[in-house]
């Protein structure tokens, strides 16, 4: 459960990137339209002449400022979009629009229940509660908070009822139509809720922003050291953000409107020409220091302890990965070598050094912010164009000067103290990631589906050899760059009845359970767990895979009682064996036991009495469950999911009972034959430890609901 709930948590975390990856240009907008149009900078250089209101620039100017303060008033709807995209496990672009629609419907609950239930002068006392949002005149500020509440809600209905079949007389709601409805619904109840509960929580909050507020530099210490340790568990994002966009990083009113959040704050005083606020930048100024002097610092002292043989090896990297912080104040190849080489370094030396750069800029009172990081990017935009009077950006060199003779010589001291294995001090010249990590440290635990998932991913040679995964009704359908780094015996491990390499083109075998397969693989690799190459997968614990006396084949096995299942023909036409089939894996008998018929018409009958248990997607193929527990496929036509659906039209539905000789479809030869694919209906029972044999009788030419076979089952 805990692992669940860390890995959701993670999840959660890496879908806030997408909103934040925004506020650099958004901040750059911002930032250059805020600062040249500021009457305090156009009379100190005198650019009266062509920066004074009208002038074309100054115009610009002002455009760019708009269209940069639009992004971070409406991050709220972005989260919510951003959520419902990234968690969604299909069928994202319906999840997106249903965040919006919820969205939108949770803020015209909320408003109309304020102005229908509630006394809204009582609500304007709690500081910045009331606002307005998106045109909703006098609602709530639900700022962040409230994208991420519909985002998650909404995710959840999308990822549980965008497949749903409803009753034939509303079937047009079903399947995708569903979840922009019930986000719909959802966002009005939410709304309503909201109304009673949210003044009740946006006060607590509050409080928790003026704690901080007041806790001084011990607040500071605090941030900066758990901000930092959580890096290498990418749960950062959940803990930095309400500081950054909630009244947990404060509330100030800036020219007449009051601002909740310490980066809408900074960038409000920013676009309004005042003095930027130390007590709001300081959840982002303790950040320049370090990522452009005290992390480069340790880079040329990782470079100076390592052996003088390897020094040109690593010598590129390390002046690569130092001036990427320096400029953008990306960090983690870095930062990850660091924690790679010793977790005492990392969070005992470095998350400390971090977590007092935060104490320092509070007590020197210095209001420099940034859009995404720390880099010199940032630092000369929101820190120096606007000027030191404004921000106090001229103490950060001095203590930035300070941390890069400190992280020097205590990073060096430590490293050689310790004989840590930095890049280049013994036979590593690399630097390390997250993943690496991850896989060394094994500290993603992972499901028992991943870990079938990670070896299927591995067996196809990993992350970077795989061009397209995709599958049809029983085959995981994959185009890799390298057809020799394909491992069969490992995929026959995972559950795969057999493998079919043609060049770059791997047909992987898995029966009807393939389409869940598929998703794990595909959710595997969206998570960033996969394996990029063979040579960094590991096997994780609990693994799957057999132990080599486990993949012996049992030759003699006990039979047992068994009984004989009459099968029928689905179509009128020429009965076939399935090894007379131009296809290798049913020819092979790799999907299950049974026969093939070349119809003559375009009428698809049950073969047997049973249960409609999958229909695939593209209509070429549905699954059955006899009374007696046998599962079958019946599949129409060879390599015809490639058609999406075109020559098929199917007359049954999932979960229906259907009897031998009812008519389940049908198929358009002549459509079929003139997109190039073979025409064959194949009947079979799928693989299973019950089934023994098939026979098929002598006769050629069939007519539908004719006795064509007799199967051999286990009782």
């Amino acid at each position: 459960m805990k692992g669940k709930i860390y890995a959701k948590a993670q999840q959660v975390g890496k879908t806030f990137m997408l909103p934040i990856s925004l506020l650099p240009i958004a901040g750059l907008f911002l930032g250059l339209g805020a600062s040249f149009t500021g009457p305090t900078f156009i009379k100190l250089y005198h650019l009266e002449s062509i920066l004074s209101p009208g002038m074309p620039l100054n115009r610009f100017l002002s455009i760019l400022n708009d269209c940069g303060s639009v992004v971070f008033d409406n991050l709220g709807l972005l989260f919510a979009v951003s959520i419902a995209l990234g968690m969604a496990k299909s069928e994202k672009g319906v999840a997106a629009l249903s965040a919006v629609v919820g969205y939108f419907l949770m803020y015209a609950s909320l408003t109309s229940s304020i102005k229908n239930l509630r006394n809204l002068n009582q609500l304007k006392q709690v500081n910045g509660l009331i606002t307005n949002v998106l045109g909703f005149n006098n609602t709530m500020n639900l700022g962040v908070f409230g994208g991420i509440i519909i985002g998650l809600i909404v995710v959840w209905l999308h990822n549980k009822y965008y497949n749903i079949k409803l009753p034939d007389v509303i079937s047009f709601f079903g399947g995708t139509h569903f979840p922009p409805i019930a986000a719909a619904v959802s966002g009005v109840i939410l709304g309503i809720l909201l109304s009673y509960i949210w003044p009740y929580f946006a006060a607590g909050i509050s409080a928790l922003g003026f704690f901080i507020a007041k806790s001084g530099v011990v607040g500071s210490f605090l941030y900066g050291l758990i901000y930092r340790m959580l890096i290498p568990f990418g749960l950062h994002h959940i803990f930095y953000l309400p500081f950054w966009q909630t009244a947990v990083g404060g509330t100030a009113v800036v020219a007449g409107h009051t601002v909740q959040g310490a980066q809408n704050i900074v960038f409000a005083q920013l676009a309004a020409g005042g003095k930027i606020s130390y007590e709001a930048a300081r959840f982002f100024s303790f950040q320049f220091p370090e990522m452009i002097f005290g992390l480069p610092a340790a880079a040329l002292a990782m470079y100076s302890v390592a052996r003088k043989d390897k020094r040109s090896e690593i010598k590129g990297l390390l002046v690569s990965s130092a001036v990427t912080s320096i400029l953008t104040g990306i960090t983690e190849p870095l930062e990850f070598t660091i924690l790679f080489a010793s977790p005492f370094l990392y969070f005992g030396v470095h998350c400390v050094l971090f977590a007092f750069s935060a104490v320092f800029v509070t007590l020197l009172k210095v209001g420099v912010g940034f859009t995404f990081s720390g880099g010199l990017i940032d630092f000369i935009l929101y820190g120096v164009l606007p000027g030191n009077a404004r921000t106090n950006w001229v103490p950060i060199i001095f203590l930035g000067i300070a941390y890069f003779v400190v992280y020097y010589f205590l990073f060096r001291f430590v490293i050689t103290k310790f004989d840590l294995n930095t890049p280049g001090r013994k036979d590593d010249t690399t630097l390390k990631t997250k993943k690496d990590y991850v896989d060394n440290k094994k500290f993603t635990a992972l499901t028992k589906d991943e870990q079938v998932a990670y070896e299927i991913v591995a067996a196809l040679g990993g992350t970077d050899n795989l061009v397209n995964v995709d599958n049809c009704a029983t085959r995981l359908r994959v185009t890799v760059k390298d057809g020799n780094l394909v491992d069969k015996e490992t995929l026959t491990s995972t559950g795969a009845a057999g493998t079919v390499v043609n060049g770059a083109s791997v047909q992987v075998i898995y029966g009807t359970t393939v389409g869940n397969i598929k998703t794990n693989v595909m959710d595997l690799i969206n998570s960033g767990k996969a394996p990029k190459t063979v040579a960094n997968s590991v096997k994780p614990a609990n693994s799957s895979k057999l132990d080599s006396e486990d993949k012996k084949v049992q030759k003699s096995v006990e039979t047992g009682p068994s009984q004989k299942i009459a099968l029928f023909a689905p179509a009128d036409g020429q009965l076939e064996s399935l090894q007379t089939l131009n296809d290798g894996v049913f020819s092979k008998e790799m999907v299950g036991k049974g026969f093939a018929i070349l119809p003559e018409n375009d009428n698809i009958y049950a073969p047997v009495n049973g249960t409609i248990t999958t229909i695939f997607p593209t209509k070429h193929a549905i699954g059955i469950k006899d009374e007696n527990g046998i599962e079958y496929l019946l599949h129409m036509g060879l390599d015809t999911v490639e058609l999406k659906g075109k020559g098929f039209k199917i007359l049954c539905s999932e979960k229906e009972q259907v009897h031998q000789g009812d008519k389940l479809a049908e198929m358009h030869i002549t459509e079929i034959k003139s997109a190039g694919k073979a025409t064959d209906v194949i009947f079979v029972a799928t693989l299973s430890d019950r089934l023994l044999d098939v026979k098929i009788a002598d006769n050629d030419r069939v007519t539908a609901n004719d006795q064509v076979a007799e199967l051999l089952v286990k009782k």
